[in-house]
């Protein structure tokens, strides 16, 4: 050290020694010194709703969806859909072979045919016993009649009138057997039961098809809901109609409503399952059956807080602490903190609603300290 630098390095010490013995007349003053009260800013403690939520798996699935049967036994004639067609509901699928349920709807009416002219034909057979029961009855008073000939007469017009019963139940059963003939022959047209889309053809042109055999499966593409496997301990704020977001596979956030929690948990997952529906608006990307989404389901059900804002906590090894403006004085305040809500935290204990913690300026407060609010004059 050359002696040049010796002596400013003296000079130094000396200024300061005078510096002390005056009282520190010489050093800096802090902010909460001689020179007046601390600049801080504040937010006040207020009460707002939690409501936390967890991203859970779910998917897309159809509310109508499955195998499109024949409902009777018949070579296919005519298949008229493609995989990826889409149809409405009464569209044609597929078409029987018809001729042998059309002869069984001829053979129908004819039967039915038969049965009606019976009726008529015992119908007329009352009409005559009855004429001749009162030809009878009239001659009463007279000595040609004939009690045995009258009650004769009585007993033929109840065979007649049971006979006409018979007839017309007749007719009743060819009836039927006509609607069920023509119910087969509107059976052998095979229709879509709703709208949605071809995915998988199950039979050819040739084929032939058994009762209750499987022709297409179709999927209900634009009925789509969402079903999420939920942990019980998260079902508290799922109650019908509760609201939640949906966010799709390709980022798109949608909203949805809880139609139905299904009562049947999983005793290896412990989840249960829970149907939403979904408000998809303007959707640009196409949707599928199965297609995975993420529900942000609640924590738990919805509850106010009082909550204090992030920047005006302090941590400190013996806990957490706040200083609360009261009459121009900062004072510290032992807080207990509990879940985050958005840039606050919760306050489980040590603040109400209303009052005015530092947010800034804070690191530099002591106790009792003389503070000024930025903004006030």
């Amino acid at each position: 050290m050359g002696l040049k630098t010796a002596r400013r390095f003296l000079a130094i010490a000396v200024v300061c020694l005078v510096g002390a013995s005056l009282g520190g007349t010489m050093l800096p003053q802090t902010a909460e010194g001689q020179q007046g009260a601390s600049l801080v800013r504040v937010d006040a403690v207020r009460s707002e709703p939690l409501s936390q939520t967890v991203p859970v798996v779910g998917r897309l699935v159809a509310r109508q969806a499955g195998s499109v049967a024949a409902r009777i036994s018949g070579p296919i004639q005519q298949f008229s859909v493609e995989v990826g067609d889409r149809v409405s509901a009464g569209d044609v699928i597929a078409v029987l072979d018809a001729a042998s349920m059309e002869a069984e709807r001829d053979l129908a009416a004819a039967g039915l045919a038969v049965a009606r002219a019976e009726l008529r034909t015992k119908q007329a057979e009352v009409t005559l016993a009855r004429q001749e029961l009162q030809r009878l009855e009239g001659l009463k008073q007279s000595a040609a009649f004939s009690q045995a000939r009258f009650d004769d007469a009585r007993q033929e017009v109840a065979i007649a009138e049971a006979a006409a019963a018979e007839a017309e139940a007749s007719v009743t059963s060819a009836r039927a057997t006509l609607r069920l003939a023509e119910i087969d022959l509107d059976d052998t047209t095979v229709r879509a039961p709703y709208d949605g889309v071809i995915t998988q053809r199950l039979s050819e042109v040739g084929a032939y098809a058994q009762d209750g055999a499987d022709v297409v499966r179709m999927v209900a593409d634009q009925s789509l809901e969402v079903e999420a496997d939920v942990p019980a301990n998260r079902l508290l704020g799922l109650t019908a109609g509760a609201a939640v977001e949906v966010v799709l596979d390709d980022g798109t956030l949608i909203g949805a409503t809880v139609r139905a929690v299904i009562p049947d948990e999983n005793p290896l997952t412990r989840t249960r399952a829970v149907r939403f529906v979904p408000r998809f608006g303007e959707i640009s990307s196409p949707l599928a059956n199965e297609q995975s989404v993420t529900v942000m389901v609640p924590v738990g059900a919805p509850r106010d807080v009082v909550s204090v804002h992030k920047d005006a906590i302090i941590k400190r090894p013996n806990g957490t602490i706040v200083f609360v403006v009261s009459e121009g004085q900062a004072q510290p305040r032992p807080i207990v903190l509990g879940e985050p809500v958005g840039n606050r935290y919760e306050v489980v204990q040590g603040l109400t609603e209303g009052e005015q913690t530092v947010v800034r300026g804070n690191e530099r407060l002591r106790p009792g300290a003389e503070v000024q609010i930025d903004g006030e004059t």
